[in-house]
């Protein structure tokens, strides 16, 4: 058994229970039996061959022995029947060469003590591996051996077949979704599986024995070269295995194995019957999951994107640029969009992504959370960044006046949209419902944050909590006890920024009366107001006192 060979295990079973395929035993592997080593085999002719599958073992001392063999089998001989003349051993090995014999053995113990020179000559020529055998061996005997492998490797793939069937009609059964089918398809097959829809954009990617990027690096550009086709079948110059998928009775798109790496093993008949099951599992999944499956993708890629899951930049470029974004030379920005919960049930995010895409606005919009839609900008590298925003903020209150649009700063690279999502995020949460819009444009941004919305975007803050307390709590007091207004008089003389006659102005007191109030206070809360520091903090107070009884 060849360890590198990759493992068909059906999904949520234990890895400790081996279901290694046994792959088609081969010229290399009959000569290793201790049957044949007992008989010191030499390989003449074909060595680049010995990897030929043998399906059967047939001895012969016939002349013409190809009239009983259907390809594949490993013809034993004496040497006895073969002709004299050299004319008549070509026909012999063009016989067996031409119905596809996997090699010839033949012993050097009666006839022959060395091999004929025409025999050699004309394997050589039909490249056809000629064994010779220096010592008897019993030929009926490793007829036995070698065909109770075979037929043991055929009943235990009828076996590893029955299981993917099995697990492929329990996933179907269940109502998995596609990421669920196509991961437990790479699971079973070792190779990496990727779906795709019918315009070459990778859906779904589940890397196995390599990463993302190695796996859809150029996707559409390969995919283009690999025409599709009605059945599971190996395509295109980099021989993929790809399988259709249906929809309501027409082509949606397709599901693709890729071939393991130039030095790794080739498909073998499990593999067809894994993409087979697949296609088949993500046809039924297609009827059932309503949720179109690209929006699904792209939400999948804007969360692994924010929340810095992937392995590498180079994953992150790969997969978002199999998704149709552009990824090149150029910037990026996060937009969060914030929906009203009556909102939230129409899903929004299909009908922003079709109208994006009418605007000319290359991006990928996706729910991040409940009510949260995430929106990421490929721009091009000259244009102002706030115009484009401003287009798609126009947009989503066209579908949903009453959704907040955030906007992050611009990043030159995508490995940094972490931090501008991180900046979006941040100017949402320091939004207050109903918060007016800037005259100039009709989204927020970083810049508009100032100490009441920060305060705000920390209101749930025990700390800012208690400072706001510590602060104001035995004012708030005074007045709730006695029916007093010192609270709002500490406000009219902030805002005044200490001015005393302008604060009494505004308070409709008379200088004395609002003096003297200005006593108490400092009295009840033990502080100088002539201090621009102590102002200053109580200016926080009440801020923060405002934004969270608003809240």
């Amino acid at each position: 058994m060849n360890e590198n060979h990759p493992t068909m295990r059906p999904p949520d079973t234990d890895a400790r229970e081996s279901t290694t395929p046994a792959r088609p035993l081969t010229v290399a592997d009959v000569l290793a039996l201790p049957v044949l080593t007992a008989g010191q085999p030499q390989v003449v002719t074909g060595v680049t061959q010995l990897a030929r599958p043998v399906r059967w073992v047939h001895i012969t001392e016939l002349t013409d022995p190809a009239s009983f063999l259907k390809g594949g089998e490993l013809v034993l001989t004496t040497g006895m029947p073969l002709p004299d003349e050299a004319a008549g051993v070509r026909r012999y090995v063009d016989q067996l060469a031409d119905i596809g014999a996997a090699a010839l053995v033949i012993e050097l113990v009666r006839r022959y003590h060395r091999p004929p020179e025409a025999l050699v000559h004309a394997c050589q020529v039909r490249d056809l591996p000629l064994i010779t055998l220096g010592k008897d061996v019993n030929f009926l005997e490793v007829t036995q051996v070698v065909h109770a492998l075979i037929l043991g490797n055929q009943a235990e793939a009828m076996r590893r077949t029955q299981r993917i069937h099995e697990a492929f009609s329990a996933l179907t059964l269940r109502g998995a979704g596609p990421e669920a089918v196509v991961r437990a398809a790479a699971e079973m097959s070792g190779r990496t599986v990727v779906l795709e829809n019918l315009v070459q954009q990778a859906l779904i990617c589940e890397p196995s024995g390599t990463t993302l990027e190695e796996a859809l690096t150029g996707w559409e550009q390969r995919s283009r070269a690999t025409p599709p086709g009605d059945r599971a079948d190996l395509r295109g110059p980099e021989g993929w295995l790809t399988a259709p998928v249906e929809y309501q009775g027409e082509r949606w798109g397709r599901v693709v194995m890729l071939p393991a790496r130039p030095d790794g093993p080739a498909f073998e008949p499990e593999h067809i019957t894994v993409l087979e099951r697949t296609a088949m599992a993500l046809t039924v999944a297609r009827l059932i999951h309503s949720t179109p499956w690209e929006r699904t993708a792209h939400r999948n890629a804007l969360r692994d994107l924010v929340g810095q899951r992937h392995r590498s930049p180079e994953d992150a470029r790969a997969q978002l640029a199999a998704l149709g974004l552009p990824t090149g030379d150029g910037r990026f920005l996060m937009v969060v969009v914030d929906l009203p919960a009556e909102e939230t049930t129409a899903k929004p995010e299909f009908q922003l992504s079709q109208e994006l895409r009418t605007t000319g606005i290359p991006a990928l919009v996706g729910e991040l959370t409940p009510g949260r839609l995430g929106v990421l900008l490929a721009l091009s590298p000259s244009p102002a960044w706030r115009p484009a925003v401003e287009r798609l903020s126009r947009t989503v209150l066209g579908l949903a006046p009453q959704a907040v649009v955030s906007a992050g700063t611009e990043v030159d690279d995508l490995t940094d949209v972490p931090r501008s999502f991180h900046e979006a995020t941040r100017v949402a949460e320091a939004t207050p419902p109903h918060q007016p819009l800037p005259q100039d444009r009709s989204f927020h941004e970083l810049s508009d944050v100032g100490l009441r919305r920060l305060l705000y975007a920390l209101r749930e803050d025990t700390r800012v909590q208690d400072y706001t307390e510590r602060q104001l709590g035995r004012l708030i007091d005074h007045d709730t006890r006695h029916h007093t207004d010192l609270l709002p008089t500490l406000r009219h003389y902030l805002d005044a920024a200490g001015n005393k006659t302008s604060a009494a102005r505004r308070s409709s007191l008379s200088r004395e009366t609002f003096y003297q109030r200005l006593r108490t206070i400092e009295r009840l809360l033990d502080c100088d107001l002539e201090s621009g520091e102590q102002r200053t903090e109580l200016h926080v107070a009440l801020t923060a006192l405002d934004v969270l009884r608003v809240h």
